[in-house]
């Protein structure tokens, strides 16, 4: 059933649409910092996992600088996509390490063959979701939203199933909770 997800260029082509419209909405409320006009300033990325028939602009990272001379800050605005600096998109991420729990050797040698991830990132991966998410300040206040409490071992299986609607329905609904870890961090150019 994951796999399918995954697989359909739909699906990520949505993803694409939430994307530019979260943008869109950061674009129009101008420079956090100065309240000056924001330019387009994208940045590449090179996804991993993609299914084929996405276009060009999958592999752009939507972001923005600042056109004040004395300001210049990047905005760079949450994503569905792109899940932090993660190679593998944000989908990849969540539901191979969904896929995990009550992992045996056969399925985590399913899952590395099927996505052409090594099992040395799909165990940091987990690790990840037990360690660093969990200590984020974003979870620390976020995981309160929820009774009863998360099960912080089965994440993020755990907080996938927290979402209602069809697997598409959660992912998103997940996607776009954790959605504000994703955002870049706001820098000042050099010139």
């Amino acid at each position: 059933m994951y796999q399918a997800l995954l697989a359909d260029t739909r699906f990520h082509q949505l993803l694409l649409q939430f994307d530019t419209d979260i943008a869109a909405n950061a674009r129009a409320a101008g420079c956090p910092d100065c309240g000056g006009v924001l330019h387009s300033a994208r940045f590449p990325r090179k996804p991993r996992g993609l299914p084929a028939g996405l276009g060009k602009c999958y592999h752009q990272r939507l972001s923005f600088c600042c056109a004040a001379d004395l300001c210049r800050h990047r905005n760079t605005p949450p994503s569905l996509r792109f899940l932090a600096r993660k190679v593998y998109l944000g989908a990849i991420v969540v539901l191979v390490t969904t896929m995990l729990h009550g992992a045996t050797t056969r399925r985590v040698q399913c899952l590395s063959q099927l996505f052409g991830i090594s099992r040395r990132t799909i165990a940091r991966w987990r690790e990840w979701w037990r360690t660093v998410f969990v200590r984020k300040p974003f979870w620390i206040v976020a995981r309160g939203r929820f009774m009863p409490p998360v099960d912080l071992q089965r994440l993020p299986a755990s907080l996938l199933e927290r979402f209602t609607g069809s697997t598409r329905d959660q992912l998103i609904s997940l996607l776009r909770f954790i959605s504000p870890t994703t955002g870049g961090a706001r820098f000042v150019q050099a010139n």
